[in-house]
């Protein structure tokens, strides 16, 4: 008879690392777009929201 108490967890820690890999991959594919197209500024953001809330109507 075969040993194989540890095959299931080799085999979840095989499928966690090539996930791990692909959005890594994804991520310095798509870094260009992220960090260009869409900057997070939360300070602009703010003072947008503040001023539009304390305009005259």
């Amino acid at each position: 008879m075969k040993d194989e108490h540890g095959q299931g967890a080799a085999e979840y820690i095989l499928l966690f690392g090539a996930i791990i890999i692909i959005a890594m991959a994804a991520l310095i594919i798509y870094r260009d777009y992220i960090f260009s197209v869409n900057p997070l500024n939360a300070s602009a953001d703010v003072n947008s929201v503040r001023s539009s809330s304390t305009a005259p109507s």
